[in-house]
């Protein structure tokens, strides 16, 4: 992977652990969803105005039916993700959600894009898979899931993670084939991506008013941060992407789980922060293994 690719996803790591912080204090639901969609809209419109006014009205059917597509997965995902935060524990949600979705979408590119995974290569991306089970729970998580207060939220926040881990499969071979293949520009799939993302928020958004705003009181803020750092730390994976094998940066990817493994786990007082920690090692030597 080169240097520069290994960069925008280290950064794009970061900035990743810290909206998802910020969308699990939310608390929310697909409102909130619609709420971070509809700022992304206004805050990010100069930026997409500016790339797109050139670029947009050349695009076929193909590029806007990739735009779609993307767009209905994105949403998907957050639904699925803030779902399982309101039923389990982000530290067995996130990490099963970052681990499966890395796993299935380098399979996908080894299967579908043609891409090469080398042994050290298949090596990292496990060493990143066995990380991200360490933070979740390890072993233990097992044997929490037989306890009778425990165990129902566990078994959800491990629903939750594979089926968001699934969509994010789904969305990382999608955008990955649209950005190397297509050439599309990453900021554009993006941003107008998430007007097919308004496009299906609008209707929990509309029913009950009254509901929506009291909810939009209470939760602006993280949308705010949401909307804010989420769309630059997704289309620096795109970036990436372009640069180097998305069954390399998939994984790599992960890197965000040391962030949300110390931050997280600090912010919302959950989980074995030893085991935590020795989750993190793994990842940081898959990803190393990676980049190299």
């Amino acid at each position: 992977m080169p240097l520069s690719a290994f960069a925008l996803v280290i950064l794009a790591g970061f900035i990743h652990s810290l909206w998802n912080i910020a969308a699990k204090k939310a608390g929310g639901d697909a409102r909130f969803a619609g709420f971070s969609s509809l700022i992304i809209m206004v805050v990010w419109a100069p930026v997409g105005i500016y790339y797109g006014w050139d670029v947009v009205p050349s695009w076929g059917r193909l590029e806007w039916t990739f735009v779609a597509l993307s767009g209905v997965l994105h949403v998907l995902y957050f639904v699925a993700l803030l779902r399982g935060y309101r039923k389990a524990d982000l530290t067995v949600v996130y990490p099963i959600a970052r681990g499966s979705g890395p796993l299935i979408s380098s399979i996908c590119a080894v299967f579908l894009l043609g891409e090469v995974l080398s042994l050290q290569g298949m090596l990292g991306m496990l060493g990143v898979v066995a990380g991200v089970f360490l933070i979740a729970g390890g072993p233990k998580i097992f044997k929490t899931m037989q306890d009778v207060s425990q165990g129902p939220r566990v078994r959800q926040g491990l629903f939750y993670g594979l089926l968001t881990g699934l969509f994010i499969a789904s969305y990382t071979v999608l955008d990955g084939y649209a950005v190397k293949v297509l050439l599309l520009s990453p900021i554009l799939l993006d941003y107008f991506g998430n007007f097919i993302r308004i496009v299906f928020l609008a209707p929990p958004l509309l029913k009950g008013k009254a509901t929506t705003l009291s909810l939009w009181k209470t939760q602006w803020k993280y949308a705010l941060i949401v909307a804010l750092i989420s769309p630059i730390s997704y289309v620096l994976v795109l970036f990436a992407m372009q640069a180097a094998p998305l069954s390399h940066v998939a994984p790599a990817r992960e890197v965000s789980m040391l962030f949300a493994a110390l931050i997280g786990g600090r912010l919302l007082g959950e989980g074995d922060r030893l085991l935590r920690l020795l989750g993190a090692v793994f990842i940081a030597t898959g990803v190393i293994a990676l980049a190299m």
